[in-house]
């Protein structure tokens, strides 16, 4: 009895330690999330955002209906340099409110109108994609039906058919021709209350740095500036 007494109270005290580990990291980040705001951290005033080809940002659905802070974040992005962006929530809430954000952010394209890479070139706007969860499921869906169709044509004309493993390979190249393969991020940031991706394509992120934000509507610009000079000073060697 006294050992089961002693474990609940080493229990408690290891909660409470957590505990007020957990809110001293909140009051110190917030604090430093100030400083950096105001430029009095002089590190975070040169960030390499060159390295920054491509960036996600997931939005959890519910919070992704408050277009005035998707907006803001993106003037926020668009002021330290960042030209390419991916917006993605699982019920499309952002695909329906894009109109909005194209009326606001004057210096913004979509991605289906820019015919080169957007990767390989620093443009004098931003661009943008959006991205919903339908939209991964359709893209495996065709490129799933392309390849079956590929394999029964070698079949009919007198092959054998191939029951050969599907490798990434595979589906990398039929997620390519059906024009769903999309760019991959470099970083991606989650804003919500979970640390998911929420369901964005798993075949754009097999290299990608995954941080969390938070929630939305506690966004910082000194947060956003942190985790994007943490990946700025981070060498990638991308599986090489």
């Amino acid at each position: 009895m006294i050992g089961y007494l002693g474990l609940q109270l080493l229990w408690y005290f290891m909660q409470i330690i957590v505990s007020v580990w957990y809110h001293i990291s909140i009051v110190g980040n917030m604090f430093e999330s100030y400083f950096i705001s105001y430029e009095v951290l002089n590190k975070y005033k040169s960030l390499h955002i060159g390295k920054l080809r491509y960036l996600a940002v997931v939005i959890e659905s519910e919070e992704a209906h408050q277009t005035s802070k998707v907006i803001k974040l993106l003037q926020w992005l668009d002021s330290v340099g960042v030209k390419n962006v991916c917006l993605y929530d699982m019920n499309g809430v952002l695909k329906k409110s894009k109109d909005t954000i194209f009326q606001i952010m004057k210096n913004a394209k979509s991605i289906e109108e820019v015919n080169e890479d957007v990767t390989h070139h620093a443009p004098d706007h931003m661009t943008l994609e959006f991205v919903s969860y339908v939209d991964g499921k359709e893209a495996v869906a065709k490129a799933a039906n392309l390849i079956f169709v590929e394999n029964f044509k070698r079949h009919d004309i007198g092959g054998e058919l191939d029951h050969q493993i599907l490798l990434e390979s595979h589906l990398n190249q039929a997620l390519q021709i059906v024009g769903c393969k999309g760019p991959e991020p470099d970083l991606l940031l989650v804003y919500g209350p979970v640390r998911s991706h929420l369901g964005f394509p798993p075949w754009r992120i097999r290299y990608t740095e995954i941080v969390h934000m938070g929630s939305l509507n506690f966004m910082r610009y000194g947060s956003l500036i942190k985790a994007i000079y943490n990946f700025t000073k981070v060498r990638h060697n991308y599986g090489t």
